[in-house]
């Protein structure tokens, strides 16, 4: 009886002597590991005229060079679109230029590609700014934005700005023969 307990005694000695160090060694480690990026996201006061568009953007930390793609998917688009309005909010205070925007034929990417354009869609950008500040960008495809399968997308490449937060984007889309603008969906940037 007395070599048995000698025997159990010994075994939680050596197991104290492996597991303990191993746990000293490795804990310092486990500060490193990334937060999961949940797609998750919170309106205050969420209506029913409110449409979620899906985005993607390549950093999202403050004061670093971006690449941000509007999507404008197949489920987005009723009609043919002559022309997109995109609203700015006020304070996403970055300096966009004509030569860093541009208008694609996108392939969203997943949990296995990489989102990437496709094809260049020819178009012209025009931005506004009005008394009070807040910014739009028009854009005016040569050709009429067909409302097939395909998906499209608005790219800024920017850098993000120095004040982090959440930044929501409006669109809004004039239908082939029609002389009015109608609501499209929102974006909802994360910048850190």
């Amino acid at each position: 009886m007395l070599k048995i307990t000698k025997k159990h005694n010994l075994n939680l000695k050596t197991l104290r002597f492996f597991i303990i160090p191993t746990i000293l060694i490795f804990t310092p480690f486990l500060n490193y590991i990334q937060d999961a990026k949940a797609g998750l996201e919170f309106q205050w006061d969420q209506d029913d005229s409110y449409r979620r568009l899906k985005w993607f953007q390549k950093e999202n930390k403050r004061k670093f060079r971006n690449t941000i793609y509007f999507f404008l998917r197949p489920s987005d688009r009723r009609s043919d679109l002559l022309k997109i309005n995109l609203a700015i909010p006020k304070t996403f205070k970055s300096t966009l230029k004509n030569e860093k925007i541009s208008f694609c034929k996108v392939k969203i990417g997943g949990f296995e590609t990489r989102t990437q354009c496709l094809e260049e869609i020819p178009a012209d950008f025009e931005i506004k700014t009005d008394e009070s500040g807040l910014r739009s960008l028009d854009i005016y495809p040569y050709s009429p934005i067909p409302s097939n399968k395909d998906s499209y997308a608005i790219v800024f490449k920017i850098f993000n700005p120095k004040k982090s937060g959440l930044y929501q984007f409006h669109s809004f889309g004039q239908p082939k023969g029609k002389s009015f603008l109608s609501y499209l969906g929102s974006w909802t940037i994360v910048i850190d």
